[in-house]
Order: C-alpha cells, then sequence, then structure tokens
C-alpha cells in the first residue's frame, strides 16, 4: 500500500465529506499519486471519437467544481469526468449528507448538486487549456430551475470548446423531479432542444461527444424508450449508472437507512444486470460506459462483457486509496490476456 493510499485511509477519521475537501486540497497542491506505469495497450479504446490511452475514467461526483482533474489523470485514470455543475452556484442539501457504509464497502449520498456553478468551472477548464489528458463536463440543472430543460443547455452552450465531452446527468435521486426527466416525454424535449444547441455550436466544423448518465431503477420498458430516444437526437453514448435509490438486504452498516443514492460495491450487480439490457436494447448502435460498483479488475472485465467500452469508478477510492486505479488496470489487462483477448474493444459485449 503506498503512502497516498495510508493517507486515504487516515481521513476515515474525519467526516465524509470534510474528508473529501482535504482530498482535493491535497490534490490541487501537487500530493497526489502518479501512475508509475505506461498505460497497458491492451486497455486503450475510442469511446466515439475520443482517443483513450485506458478504459478505466473516473466518474463524475469526485471533483465537482474541475479543480484537479489533471492531479487524476497523473494517478493514472483514462478520463476524468468534473461535475455534475449547475448554472448557478447552489449549496446542495443540508449537511451530514455524505455517509460511508464501511461493512458494505458503499457509500450514501444526498449531496444535492452541490456546486459552483458554471462560470467557477469554466474558469477551471479554461486554465488547463492546451494540456493533455480527455476532460468531460458532467451537466445538471438546478433545483429551482422552473425550466430544467434550459439549465443544461445553458450548461452545453457555456462550457463549449472547453470540455472533451459532455453528460447529461438526468439520473441523480437527490434533486426532487430530476429523474421525471426520464420519462419519453420529457426525455425527447431534453434531448431534442439539446440537439438543437449541439447542431448550432458545432457550425463551425468543431463538435464533442454527448452522454447521458441514467438510473439503475428502470421499468420495464424505460430501457428501449431511452435508447431509441438517445438515438433520435444523434446523442453518442449512455452512462449506465448512476447511484440507486434501492437497498439491498444484504447491507450491514448502520448507515444503511440514511435517504440518498447508494453507491459502491452493493451497486455491482444490479447496475451491471441493467447495462446488459441497454446493451442488448442498443445493438452496438452508441457507446455505452459502465459504471456503478468497480474495485476491481474482475469488476470492470464484467462491465465490459456485458456491453461497455469503458468503465468509471468513485467510490471504491474511498476505500481502496488514490492507488487503486493502477491495480485496476493492471488486473484487467492481466485478465484480458489470460481470456485471449488482444483488445479490451474484443471482449465488449461478450458476457
Amino acid at each position: 500500500m503506498s503512502l497516498h493510499d495510508l493517507a486515504a485511509r487516515a481521513l476515515h477519521v474525519m467526516d465524509p465529506e470534510d474528508a473529501h475537501g482535504w482530498a482535493i486540497r491535497g490534490l490541487r497542491a501537487g500530493l497526489g499519486p502518479r501512475d508509475p506505469d505506461i498505460n497497458d495497450p491492451i486497455l486503450a479504446i475510442d469511446l466515439a471519437g475520443l482517443s483513450l490511452p485506458s478504459c478505466v475514467g473516473l466518474a463524475a461526483g469526485f471533483d465537482k467544481n474541475a479543480e484537479a482533474p489533471d492531479a487524476m489523470l497523473a494517478a493514472g485514470f483514462g478520463f476524468v469526468e468534473c461535475g455534475t455543475v449547475t448554472p448557478l452556484a447552489q449549496a446542495g442539501n443540508p449537511r451530514p449528507r455524505l455517509f460511508r457504509l464501511t461493512e458494505d464497502q458503499a457509500v450514501i449520498n444526498r449531496m444535492g448538486f452541490n456546486n459552483a456553478g458554471l462560470e467557477a468551472f469554466a474558469t477551471q477548464l479554461r486554465r488547463r487549456r492546451g494540456r493533455g489528458g480527455v476532460v468531460g463536463a458532467n451537466i445538471g440543472a438546478n433545483k429551482d430551475a422552473t425550466d430544467r430543460s434550459a439549465d443544461y443547455v445553458t450548461g452545453l452552450t457555456r462550457l463549449w470548446g472547453l470540455s472533451d465531452y459532455f453528460t447529461v446527468n438526468i439520473s441523480s435521486p437527490n434533486t426532487p423531479g430530476l429523474r421525471a426527466l426520464q420519462t419519453k416525454a420529457a426525455l425527447e424535449d431534453l434531448l431534442g432542444r439539446l440537439a438543437e444547441a449541439r447542431t448550432r455550436l458545432s457550425a463551425d466544423g468543431v463538435d464533442y461527444p454527448i452522454f447521458l448518465k441514467v438510473a439503475p431503477d428502470l421499468e420495464d420498458g424505460e430501457v428501449e424508450t431511452i435508447v431509441e430516444a438517445v438515438i433520435a437526437a444523434r446523442l453518442n453514448g449512455i452512462i449506465v449508472s448512476n447511484t440507486t435509490i434501492a437497498r439491498p438486504d444484504s447491507l450491514r452498516s448502520a448507515a444503511k437507512g440514511e435517504a440518498g443514492g447508494l453507491s459502491g460495491a452493493p451497486l455491482l450487480a444490479a447496475s451491471t444486470a441493467v447495462l446488459a439490457r441497454f446493451h442488448a436494447a442498443n445493438r452496438g448502435r452508441v457507446a455505452l460506459i459502465g459504471a456503478g460498483g468497480i474495485a476491481t479488475g474482475a469488476d470492470a472485465l464484467a462491465k465490459i462483457r456485458a456491453g461497455a467500452r469503458a468503465v468509471q469508478l468513485y467510490s471504491a477510492l474511498v476505500y481502496g486509496g488514490p492507488g487503486l486505479v493502477v491495480r485496476i488496470k493492471r488486473d484487467l489487462a492481466a485478465r484480458l490476456r489470460a481470456e485471449g483477448f488482444v483488445t479490451v474493444v474484443d471482449a465488449v459485449g461478450t458476457a
């Protein structure tokens, strides 16, 4: 275990949100880990036109205000997604709102899109112009917005040219009514307006991939509806999935009854099953990114075999430390070779 991983473990004596704040400060100060390896070429992938040195990325939620994306790229992530960012700064829900479920290797959060707003986010991205690495922006709507679809268009417009890709987050359970945007009529309206904005913004010939991030808590038929809406609006992919409002009977931690979205190990099986449903409905038409419960190379491979071209993780860092990404990449590369795959893309959808 590295000194960075030991330091991350030491932060567990602190309140989870305070510990996270100190972790971001440390990364900004240049105290983060450095991946000692050159990325194994077996993990390289093209994701909707993005050339990624590794298919293992950092999920949104870790770096809400785009303060440390380069530090996380240096730690070994193949791509980093910052946010969720909303047009206006907002405080989010009252504290406490972040809970460790240590016995379950899980986290519950009800943060409520707390962030410093688009202008602060744009300033951070502007400062890293010219640097390498793929950094995406996860955009959302303000809690009190009267037209939430307009908030997403505002986010896309303001960050166009500053971000390598965009993720439309309509699946957080912590903004009341947000997940209603996953229903057919609301989704078609939202994605249609985003498509119009994208056409206008890309008139000079420069375009960026746009992904939709969905919940794992979907009813029968909703998967197919979402896939067809994404394709109709010419989005580039779907991230499966966000946190869950379900509470598996297996949970043992004292905080298991807290309201909010559950992430971490208990989400792995359910989110991977939903990913497989998206893969079946998608039939290779758009890229799928797997998220939810990844803590090992085996977990990452399960997502890839279920249909993901790339994967994202976050909650596992709470327990595995920042050195976890390097261990996952080594494990994943070894497993791919052991199963006879030449590249990661050869394993996509083979489950």
